[in-house]
């Protein structure tokens, strides 16, 4: 081959490597990977035990692994669902950029890897709680339940409200009822933050033959049970403090933000299933990762305010 050909075919794979890393790492579902490592690390930091900085961050890189496992696999078996919304068809697998095998032996892999370093950097019942999470989230909530019930999200949540409680695992070796109200806090929380999504949505989950709530039972129905769960949250979000783990500055925050969930998802259910209603649904689903966002960072600094007060 010529130098010229040389110089071509090197710029080519300059060009196209970093193409390909991302899409592994787009494989890994990364903003849900961000979620999870933060609260996974959040139920670390708060837990009553003291974890080496080096141990406590392998344990965090083993929920990050699962997590991304977890999401891998999923891209693999709804392949053929992400092709036709709009939302996801230029993920990897469906645009044809990586492989179907490959990225079931990555998921395969990284679930595998993942719970045995959880094993060895903290203990067996963080690595337990870490192994259910992965296999929930791939056999209960994406081969069984998620194009056969609109209760899909409902129970399938359970997967993504493990990683507090596998942090609080890691530091502690058991689950209290602190890590328990932890799980139950991010389980209640999902129902309403999807379904503002699928709210507007809607017609890429009918399109696809997914049986979202809004898709079943019709936008009044999917509005009613969003300002439930929202009122279930309430008293949940307070229990870290009400159990004594945190303050009131986390108690006050929790109380602040539950009320402005309530108001967002009555406001979608006042309004009209049109374009206005759609908008109330999307301030409701952004206003929902901030919501758990700041109720998450609130419990670490609940602990520092608690330190300089005290």
């Amino acid at each position: 081959m010529s130098d010229t050909a040389h110089t071509f075919t090197d710029g080519i794979d300059s060009v196209a490597a970093p193409t390909r890393v991302r899409d592994y790492i787009d494989l890994l579902k990364p903003r849900v990977m961000s979620l999870v490592v933060f609260t996974g690390w959040i139920g670390l930091v708060i837990a009553p035990a003291h974890v080496h900085p080096f141990k406590a961050a392998l344990a965090v890189l083993a929920i990050a692994l699962g997590s991304g496992a977890a999401g891998a696999i999923n891209m693999w078996y709804e392949r053929d669902l992400d092709a036709l919304m709009a939302r996801t068809r230029n993920r990897p697998l469906p645009a044809g950029r990586v492989a179907p095998d490959d990225a079931l032996g990555l998921g395969v892999l990284l679930s595998i890897f993942s719970v045995l370093l959880m094993a060895v950097s903290a203990n067996l019942v963080a690595a337990a709680l870490l192994a259910a999470a992965i296999l929930f989230y791939v056999f209960i909530y994406t081969i069984w339940l998620k194009r056969r019930t609109p209760q899909n999200i409902v129970i399938g949540g359970a997967a993504g409200a493990f990683p507090p409680m596998i942090g609080w695992a890691a530091a502690t070796g058991d689950v209290s009822a602190v890590g328990v109200a932890l799980f139950l806090l991010v389980f209640l929380w999902t129902p309403p933050h999807f379904w503002a999504l699928a709210l507007y949505r809607s017609d890429d989950y009918r399109r696809a033959g997914v049986p979202m709530m809004p898709v079943v039972a019709g936008a009044r129905e999917t509005k009613r049970q969003m300002v439930i769960y929202t009122l279930l949250l309430l008293p949940v979000a307070l229990a870290p403090t009400l159990l004594g783990a945190v303050g009131w500055f986390y108690g006050s925050v929790a109380l602040v933000l539950s009320l402005g969930f309530i108001r967002h998802a009555l406001v979608v259910w006042r309004t009209a299933d049109d374009e206005t209603g759609f908008g109330a649904a999307r301030r409701m689903f952004r206003y929902s990762l901030v919501y758990l966002a700041v109720l998450f960072a609130a419990l670490p600094v609940d602990l520092v305010v608690h330190r300089i007060a005290g």
